[in-house]
């Protein structure tokens, strides 16, 4: 990793070689949080030594040897709890050793890092070297002629019109733009952001904006929603469903694509996305000195998207229909979707939040979820849910007590598992817990959704479970990575991802977290050196694999989102 990129972003940087046997968080724990590592195998003695002093720091505590429901690999769990002073420290097991820190602050550098990264993928400018150093690259994809799709034809703008599009971040591994995907990476991020205000607020990442009045977070979410603002048909309220070409450009640099790009069909999904984001972003920019006319803007977005969603109310994205219609076909990322229960009931939370108007909670009570799911992309009720039993003006509807009251539950049964894990974590015990994008749908969100129950409840066994979630992330875990890039003793080092592929830097782009294990291996057609098919295991550090090794703005968003909670839990 470049030297210059870690003094940009995140201050003086030291690599480790990675223990092939300890597994532990490798980026930084906390003071007073619970503190555990994995030991493969059996483990007889283990130690924890004070760098500084050289001597013999805690007494290391067996929790137990579990053994792994599929794999039936056993794994010796110990924990150093008592350990409390900051500093750098070795934990070792026979010849084995790994280092690890305590430090006050020990996400803050992380976190930072995995909201730089959204400025990286910018689209449609310059990303200059003052802030990006040996990433910075030339303007990619201004999108300032983008042509009206055949499939997305209105009286106002007929197939093969030209608007202007720019802004935005490229989605994933592609330079596409996905209106469904960025609607809830920005809502995720704002719903921690208003649980956290003061502590993003104090979160500088050097971005060109950094010196204004508004906090580094909502600029670079500001980057993506006026992108998001010119996917509207002015003359009905509808909301495209994507900026792509009609197929996935090659592992090229931004600057080498030569497809011609379109906005495709409007969608029920999307509009009602949008139209949930604008009315969230509009109650929380409102005032903003640097964004005056934005608040005013966004509301009369999500107001007009909504009504569109009414004349419309299932309009589906189904893309190989659009393409046996419309030319040319489209073979890029789909986002489908063919329950709009939970974009109903998330749209509906946050105009009732926008404008008080009681006609919302109709909506609000026939479409609550039947049972609490942590958020993803294709189910957004939970982003609703977070709203409405956080936010004081809907803390008193019917809906939010009764969703309160799942959300404990569910967060109850996540931390039943625990007592008995190869991990010590909430999840991970269930081969359903593994799959695409999963370290940020099942350890990202899960852990996000115990920190509400903590909030809720004031319990503190969700905000050690929170940290559970993110101490796997960081490296707790079967395979012994830290799935984040530029982080921990073992990290990614080719994820499925064209700049870090194409750039000519050998470090890809840092603060990017990976999807992670997935026992489906979709992409095994093309991969050959998956080392394990175990649900856990099944991960491989190959651009090739998109996967277990793609990026994603929705991960990145939902990382974001748990570890600067969890920064801001101890600042206080």
């Amino acid at each position: 990793m470049s030297k210059t990129i870690y003094t940009l972003l995140l201050g003086t940087l030291f690599t480790l070689p990675a223990s092939a046997q300890i597994r532990l968080n490798q980026v930084g724990m906390f003071p007073n949080q619970e503190k555990t590592a994995v030991i493969e195998g059996a483990a007889k003695s283990v130690t924890i030594t004070n760098d500084a002093t050289g001597k013999k720091a805690t007494k290391v505590r067996v929790l137990r040897t579990a053994t792994s429901p599929w794999s039936k690999k056993k794994r010796t769990v110990v924990d150093f709890s008592s350990l409390n002073q900051p500093g750098t420290y070795t934990i070792s097991c026979g010849n084995e050793t790994a280092k690890f820190t305590i430090a006050p602050q020990a996400l803050r550098d992380v976190t930072a890092a995995t909201l730089k990264a959204f400025y990286l993928t910018r689209s449609g400018m310059p990303i200059e070297k003052q802030y990006a150093g040996d990433y910075a690259r030339p303007t990619g994809h201004p999108d300032t002629r983008v042509i009206i799709h055949p499939s997305a034809a209105s009286l106002g703008r007929p197939a093969g019109s030209i608007i202007s599009s720019p802004w935005g971040w490229y989605d994933a591994g592609d330079y596409n733009k996905y209106i469904v995907n960025s609607a809830f990476s920005v809502g995720i991020v704002l719903c921690s952001y208003e649980q956290n205000e003061s502590w993003f607020d104090g979160l500088s990442v050097n971005i060109p904006e950094s010196k204004n009045h508004t906090a580094d977070v909502l600029d670079e979410l500001m980057y993506n929603l006026r992108w998001m603002l010119t996917m509207q048909d002015p003359y009905d309220g509808g909301v495209y469903h994507k900026l792509t070409t009609p197929n996935f450009e090659g592992f090229v640099m931004p600057t080498d694509c030569k497809q011609q790009r379109y906005v495709v069909q409007k969608s029920t999904a999307a509009t009602l996305d949008f139209a949930a984001v604008m009315a969230q972003a509009a109650r929380i920019y409102k005032g903003n000195k640097d964004y005056p006319e934005f608040a005013d803007q966004a509301a009369r977005a999500a107001i007009a998207a909504y009504g569109w969603a009414e004349r419309n109310p299932r309009v589906l994205y189904m893309q190989n229909r659009m393409s046996e219609q419309y030319k040319p076909t489209v073979t890029t990322g789909e986002y489908g979707d063919f329950n709009l229960t939970d974009e109903w009931y998330w749209a509906a939370t946050e105009l009732y939040l926008l404008t008080g108007d009681k006609l919302f909670t109709d909506i609000i009570d026939k479409n609550q979820p039947k049972r609490f799911s942590a958020p993803t992309w294709g189910n957004v009720a939970a982003l609703g849910t977070y709203e409405l039993l956080t936010q004081s003006k809907s803390t008193l509807l019917p809906a939010g007590e009764a969703q309160g009251v799942k959300l404990l539950s569910y967060c109850d049964s996540l931390i039943a598992t625990t007592a008995t894990s190869s991990f010590q974590t909430p999840n991970g015990n269930s081969p359903r817990d593994f799959g695409w994008g999963c370290l940020a749908e099942t350890f990202g969100t899960n852990g996000l959704t115990l920190l509400y129950a903590y909030r809720l409840s004031g319990d503190k066994k969700f905000l050690t479970a929170a940290q559970q979630d993110a101490d796997y992330v960081l490296g707790r875990n079967a395979t012994g990575y830290c799935y984040i890039t530029g982080f921990g003793t073992k990290s990614p080092m080719h994820p499925h991802h064209r700049p870090s592929e194409a750039d000519g830097v050998e470090a890809p782009y840092p603060g990017l977290l990976v999807g992670g294990p997935n026992p489906g291996q979709q992409d095994k057609a093309d991969v050959k050196d998956y080392p394990s098919d175990q649900p856990d295991e099944s991960y491989t550090d190959v651009m090739q694999s998109y996967a277990s090794n793609e990026i994603a703005i929705n991960w990145n968003a939902s990382i974001l989102a748990l570890l600067g909670w969890l920064e801001a839990e101890q600042s206080k």
